[in-house]
């Protein structure tokens, strides 16, 4: 099924024409996809990551389809700089609507191999980075009466080979959503976390799933495919916007129904038991 394409400007435009929005983690697969997504709904994006040749790309990207953006080469475990980047941003765009948090590591291991470094590398880069992002956000998004985005995993609630370290990491963050979306919400803050599962258009999906399994996986689930990125894209536009205005600390997962399986058939593909 091919998604059909949706005039994100007509739908999303009033919502986030002129706004400020900041997507941690941009590369190639779901982060850049919800920054093209805010851009062409007239959002000013920064896009922020490690690796300043894929941000300079995903910046060209956005300004070549009309969209207004720049790149902030960032690690956003680093709070004095996180800090630094987001009042920067916000002296000169006048404030901050929308924080997405979505960046991630992973490498499956299991869990006897995996080293402590391991284990703490996915943790800083998902939780600790999680937290950073968001506490430094909170005072720009105090002012805006903004929300926050984590992007999440299955891993958060299903229990997966070789996957100690991500479902630890995602777990954490959606606990740490929840607890920041009942102490914030006071001050107006929205706070959710999106869990898109397996999207075959991804560096995770490759590293995960063997290709010859995974026409196997899709034809189990209950919509027999994978998620698209523009439909997740779109997901992240509706739950930041007022469309949501009352949905907050929600794990809205949205992966074709891959988790209503269990975990069985996509646990036996990664030890290769099917």
């Amino acid at each position: 099924m091919t998604v059909p394409p949706l005039d994100l400007t007509g739908c999303f435009g009033p919502y986030f024409r002129d706004r400020t929005v900041f997507v941690a983690g941009v590369g190639t697969g779901i982060n850049l996809a919800l920054a093209r997504a805010y851009a062409a709904a007239g959002a000013h994006v920064a896009v922020c990551g490690r690796r300043e040749k894929v941000l300079l790309e995903a910046v060209e990207q956005l300004t070549r389809a009309g969209g207004s953006a720049e790149h902030v080469v960032l690690d956003v475990t680093d709070q004095p700089a996180v800090s630094a980047a987001l009042s920067e941003l916000v002296g000169r765009r006048g404030g901050l609507d929308v924080v997405v948090h979505g960046a991630a590591v992973n490498t499956p291991y299991p869990a006897e191999d995996l080293s402590l470094a391991g284990f703490d590398r996915v943790l800083d880069s998902d939780l600790r980075g999680a937290f950073v992002l968001g506490r430094e956000a909170f005072p720009h998004l105090r002012d805006s009466k903004g929300t926050l985005l984590f992007i999440s995993a299955p891993q958060a609630f299903l229990p997966t080979p070789y996957q100690s370290h991500v479902c630890a990491a995602k777990a954490g963050m959606d606990a740490l959503m929840r607890t920041l979306a009942a102490e914030w919400g006071r001050h107006g803050i929205r706070c959710n976390s999106l869990v898109p599962g397996a999207v075959r258009a991804t560096e995770g999906f490759r590293r995960l799933i063997p290709e010859a399994a995974a026409e196997r996986l899709a034809a189990h689930l209950p919509l027999r495919r994978f998620p698209e990125l523009d439909e997740l894209a779109r997901t992240a536009l509706f739950l930041t916007s007022p469309l949501a205005s009352c949905v907050t600390g929600a794990v809205l997962v949205a992966d074709c129904g891959q988790s209503l399986l269990g975990n069985g058939l996509f646990s036996a593909l990664l030890t290769e038991e099917v």
